[in-house]
């Protein structure tokens, strides 16, 4: 299990998103030098979710990325703890994407529910990430997929320890210029340090339940998504 929050209560976790909610996006783009709209654009892809199909965005945030996957007809629910993060997210309204907030350890869905869940640089805040992945499960129907997007460590040493202090000193300035609120993004530092590699975490997720686990990286492994099956 990662541990849980680093510490810290799922409330401040959602209070520190809280904060940051009106320039989440905007925060985003500059920290990531716009990789994120690469990021989002791979992570649709791989949803490609279809007309009739019903996918859920967990830790969907203000709703981006929620809005790419109903691009060709399928529904999507956006669901996420922070609700100043859902009430921005809300003020764009979109046809085929409902704002739902819930906890990812117990999500408020029936079981089999979903033909497709995704969650996006989101589960790292979960205090369980077995029991998360699980409840991922729950929700998805047989046969149904996870997309998981994610930050994770660079395959070169050099290279992850030079990503590393990025993280650490460059980005909470960077973050407190923009934001007032650099401790949201201390947090992401140390949240990204403590985070199993990609093999590690897809051992996690065949662990929880899932089938046909693989990944691959994106930005050299600063991202990597993270893709598996409902058996059935």
């Amino acid at each position: 299990m990662v541990r849980a929050q680093l510490d810290r209560k799922p409330a401040e976790v959602s209070a520190m998103f809280d904060h940051v909610a009106e320039r989440y996006d905007l925060l985003n783009d500059v920290l990531s030098v716009g990789q994120c709209r690469r990021w989002r654009k791979a992570v649709a892809d791989v949803v490609g979710g279809t007309e009739g199909q019903l996918v859920l965005d967990l830790a969907a945030g203000t709703g981006t990325s929620s809005r790419s996957f109903s691009t060709a007809g399928a529904r999507c629910i956006a669901c996420d703890f922070s609700l100043g993060m859902l009430r921005v997210g809300a003020r764009k309204p979109a046809t085929l994407v409902r704002f739902v907030a819930g906890d990812a350890l117990r999500l408020p869905f029936a079981d089999a529910s979903f033909d497709v869940v995704t969650i996006s640089f989101g589960l790292r805040n979960l205090a369980d990430l077995g029991q998360g992945l699980a409840e991922l499960l729950r929700v998805t129907r047989p046969g149904g997929r996870l997309v998981v997007c994610e930050f994770s460590h660079l395959p070169a040493r050099s290279l992850n320890a030079a990503y590393e202090r990025y993280l650490g000193n460059v980005l909470p300035v960077i973050a407190r210029r923009l934001s007032g609120n650099a401790e949201a993004y201390d947090y992401l530092a140390e949240s990204i340090r403590d985070w199993p590699a990609q093999r590690e975490l897809a051992a996690a997720i065949g662990a929880a339940g899932w089938g046909r686990v693989r990944w691959r990286d994106l930005s050299f492994g600063v991202v990597a998504i993270h893709q598996a099956t409902r058996p059935g």
